[in-house]
């Protein structure tokens, strides 16, 4: 029987991480965890959580740490063994801290912290080029850069705080899909 496995996947919008996680999950066997995806489900369901997040969802607010944290502790609480993919969460270094005592408390340290690193250029070129091909109107270099600037300023606490735990793995985010793949499964094995 497969063991519990978690991962936290960080890197800057236009990294490719969404593509990778999806990938990873699907091969290794675990769960890519959304927190959005979980929210929606939630109020979908009027669950007692639900019905407190909806309407801070309505005002467009951001729900508090200790909500979202509940709603992962149901999520995670329900399998027989963690083996998930976070992609997107924690945000902040208060939502690491809060999920590392959850997932202690589950027995399900985190195994691994996968770093795409790509140079800011090279992000905001993929993100223009992208928003050409996609059709997706707020991929524009003006959105890009401002996008790399919350990423930085947001996610740099987080980089230490997993490098200092000793699971954080630097994967170099620049070649095509395949290779970058391979870098990541190596870092997670």
């Amino acid at each position: 029987m497969k063991s519990n496995k978690v991962i936290i996947f960080l890197g800057p919008p236009g990294a490719g991480k969404g593509t990778q996680a999806i990938r990873l999950a699907a091969e290794q066997d675990l769960l890519q965890i959304s927190t959005g995806d979980i929210l929606r489900d939630h109020v979908a369901r009027k669950t007692e959580l639900g019905q407190q997040v909806a309407p801070i969802l309505a005002a467009g607010q951001l729900v508090p740490d200790q909500i979202l944290i509940a709603l992962i502790r149901d999520k995670l609480a329900s399998m027989e063994k963690i083996r998930v993919i976070f992609d997107g969460f924690p945000r902040t270094r208060a939502q690491a801290e809060g999920l590392d005592m959850l997932l202690e408390e589950l027995g399900a340290p985190i195994h691994s912290v996968p770093l795409l690193e790509v140079p800011d250029e090279e992000l905001i070129a993929r993100i223009v080029e992208r928003g050409k091909t996609s059709g997706r109107s707020d991929d524009t270099e003006e959105t890009a850069r401002a996008r790399q600037e919350v990423y930085h300023t947001n996610t740099k606490p987080l980089v230490d705080y997993y490098a200092a735990r000793g699971v954080l793995k630097r994967v170099d985010g620049i070649g095509n899909m395949d290779e970058v793949y391979q870098r990541i499964v190596q870092a997670v094995e």
